[in-house]
């Protein structure tokens, strides 16, 4: 009964896990396509009464911190839930049919437990990569001076490069419009990697505790029969 109530469990955390995993790759295939989009288009800003183009990325852009983490929601979607579901019913049919545990249901419990480290990494490098940068500025003198080049001082996460393009004095509305929909997006995705590291401690714990709680109820049924043979030899000498 205990492993049935676990299971039941898992199915509804490996639920949520997956749809949190879309969430987090749609959130960073949005930033990336605003990347390659708009936001590498110079944006017109106005300073001292005139107006320059500062470029849309800087020279320095830092991208590894989203890449880890659709890494992440790729492997959220793929090897813990399609795999996930494939390996539930693998191991069904496993214990209807041979009473033990398959060992694609093994494989998948690691992939659970490596799937977990890497969304914690994730979640610890994009949080210290965006606190260690965003107390930077842009100096404008400079930037105008650079121009049309990429402003080539520190290194900067989209995040926070696009939070100080959006506080300058940008000659065009729409763009201030854009810019804070798309950071939206960024912190979006940055704060949603909180509830995917705890969906998916809770999934590995789940799959753990339901295999070892498997193992010692078949233990149990294995050793009655050696229990029973003591009684057995007595009623025969009697």
């Amino acid at each position: 009964m205990a492993s049935s109530r676990l299971m039941k469990a898992i199915y509804v955390a490996l639920f949520l896990l997956y749809v949190d995993a879309a969430i987090s790759l749609s959130l960073v295939s949005s930033m990336v396509a605003f990347l390659h989009g708009r936001g590498g288009q110079p944006f017109e800003v106005r300073r001292l009464g005139s107006v320059f183009d500062l470029p849309g990325e800087p020279a320095h852009l830092l991208t590894d911190h989203g890449h880890t983490t659709n890494a992440a929601g790729g492997t959220g979607v793929v090897l813990v839930g399609f795999g996930g579901l494939l390996a539930l019913w693998l191991e069904h049919r496993s214990r209807a049919k041979y009473g033990k545990t398959s060992p694609f249901y093994y494989l998948w419990a690691l992939i659970t437990i490596l799937s977990w480290l890497l969304t914690l990494t994730a979640l610890i490098y994009t949080y210290v990569l965006t606190n260690k940068h965003s107390d930077q500025g842009i100096d404008l003198a400079y930037a105008e001076g650079s121009a049309p080049k990429p402003y080539p001082r520190d290194s900067w996460t989209p995040e926070n490069w696009y939070t100080l393009v959006n506080s300058l004095s940008l000659v065009h509305s729409d763009d201030h419009d854009i810019l804070k929909k798309k950071l939206r997006t960024m912190r979006g995705w940055r704060y949603n990697l909180i509830p995917f590291m705890i969906l998916g401690f809770i999934l590995m714990v789940l799959v753990i505790v339901e295999l070892l709680s498997f193992r010692r109820s078949r233990g149990r049924k294995t050793e009655q029969p050696f229990e029973e043979r003591p009684h057995e030899s007595a009623h025969l000498v009697a």
